[in-house]
């Protein structure tokens, strides 16, 4: 018997403002673009599943269809079944004994903590808890091969492949794989409007600015992103603060500048905050923490970032603090 691959996606950040029950209960856009790219991520590793399973709750099914369309996987090979929505073990495991054996690798969408418990149990507890408790955030997805048939899966049955979290997939992926699919049309026009945080503090009275590395580790930036279509640019500009450099702190109420640049055939414009930090999280629990993150003086700051139009926000900033 060949050995089966199981993967199983979280549904992305739901939205909890809407008065919603919970089966309703609808995605915000960080969730679409969180399944949007583990779509674009399993398409990527060459992953695409044979079948999909997956709740019919309004944020798994969105986190579904999401994902299908990055993968360029018909919506014809998803199973909606109610079992998996809020589903105890027992379900779940009644819900995969459904596929036929001849399944080589299913993608299960559902929720926690159901999925949590399934894991825990295909890998017989063997499962290291991160730092932050959560073994499967929303959007994040895991990778499991099976030794036994979908009808006879046992505790212990599995090898855990991997753990992906969306904040370890690069946003562009997510692009290119729309842009590869004839269905997906063009970018989104909200992809080119982003905002950026400036993180500054002062030890023994001289100025440092944070400066982050960037995903694939090859020059160094500041937290940036796309603006979150229901996050104003300094909300949003604070989330990426935290998810890519994992500091908190009090931003100012309007940008010190923009700049623009290229991408995805258009021009990204970049609002950015200057933020007085009061925290960086503890490495375990910062979001991107295989980014390194550096504490530097503005002038060595102004010679390691590309970006001309950023190097003259940093000249800005040290002349509003009094610390050029």
């Amino acid at each position: 018997m060949k050995n089966k691959t199981l993967l199983v996606l979280r549904h992305g950040k739901s939205d909890w403002t809407t008065g919603e029950a919970d089966f309703d209960r609808p995605l915000v856009s960080r969730g679409r673009l969180g399944s949007r790219k583990m779509g674009a991520w399993i398409k990527h590793r060459k992953r695409l599943p044979d079948a999909v399973l997956s709740s019919p709750a309004e944020r798994a099914r969105a986190t579904t269809e999401a994902a299908c369309k990055a993968m360029g996987l018909p919506m014809k090979k998803v199973r909606w079944d109610q079992r998996i929505y809020a589903a105890p073990l027992d379900y779940l495991l009644a819900a995969l004994a459904d596929c036929p054996n001849g399944t080589r690798r299913v993608m299960l969408v559902g929720h926690n903590p159901g999925l949590e418990d399934l894991i825990e149990f295909l890998l017989g507890g063997s499962l290291e808890i991160p730092a932050d408790g959560k073994i499967l955030p929303t959007s994040a997805l895991a990778e499991l091969e099976l030794a036994q048939d979908w009808q006879k899966l046992t505790r212990g049955c599995a090898t855990l492949i991997s753990v992906t979290r969306p904040g370890e997939v690069p946003d562009d992926l997510a692009v290119e794989a729309a842009t590869d699919n004839e269905d997906k049309g063009s970018v989104p026009d909200y992809f080119f409007t982003q905002s950026a945080v400036l993180p500054y503090r002062r030890i023994n009275g001289k100025l440092q600015i944070m400066v982050i590395a960037s995903r694939k580790g090859t020059r160094w930036v500041i937290p940036k992103g796309v603006k979150e279509p229901e996050l104003s640019l300094r909300d949003s500009a604070s989330k990426e603060a935290l998810e890519e450099a994992g500091v908190r702190g009090l931003l100012d109420a309007e940008p010190i500048g923009h700049y623009d640049y290229p991408k995805w055939g258009g021009i990204c414009n970049v609002a950015v905050f200057p933020m007085a930090v009061s925290e960086s999280v503890a490495e375990e629990l910062w979001e991107e923490s295989h980014r390194e993150r550096r504490w530097i003086e503005p002038q060595k700051a102004r010679r390691l970032l590309d970006e001309s139009a950023l190097r003259k926000l940093i000249d800005k900033l040290a002349r509003r603090l009094g610390n050029d």
